[in-house]
């Protein structure tokens, strides 16, 4: 038996599934391009097929807070897989793992800490923040509800 066959006969399963996947590629890419319409029309080349005019361009430009946002969602949605597959795991890692997926944890709330802290999360723009000021000791509010600064009572 020659090497080639005899590493074919060692991964029969890999082999049969390569060209399966192969074949099932082919087959879909053959029937869209049998199968699929050739309607010429003249709502055809236009954005949608919808006939209608597109208004405005379709580059919007987002805030790079969206990206930011985005970031941290897959960043901590990644970490929430290992701990997943450290719970599946959690009888065979014992109070080590445990140690080790607490000290996991406390990094992860450290960062979440820092963002907050950085303002990071924070998706109120600027503009539209209110500012909110304390009012000074020497201003008190009357019995008419009118505000009187004490400065001219002395």
């Amino acid at each position: 038996m020659s090497t080639s066959t005899g590493i074919l006969a060692h991964h029969w399963a890999f082999a049969i599934f390569l060209i399966g996947a192969l074949g099932l590629c082919a087959f879909m890419l053959l029937g869209g391009y049998f199968m699929g319409g050739r309607a010429k029309a003249r709502a055809k080349h236009i954005p949608y097929e919808s006939g209608i005019d597109s208004v405005g361009s379709a580059r919007l430009r987002l805030s790079a807070k969206f990206y930011l946002v985005a970031m941290f969602f897959v960043i901590f949605d990644i970490e929430v897989l290992y701990l997943y597959a450290w719970a599946v795991s959690i009888k065979e890692s014992g109070w080590l793992g445990f140690a080790e997926a607490s000290i996991f944890i406390l990094v992860l709330l450290a960062g979440l800490v820092y963002l907050a802290r950085i303002g990071a999360l924070d998706w109120t723009p600027a503009r539209s923040k209110r500012q909110v000021s304390k009012p000074s000791a020497d201003t008190y509010i009357n019995t008419t509800g009118n505000h009187t600064n004490n400065s001219h009572m002395q």
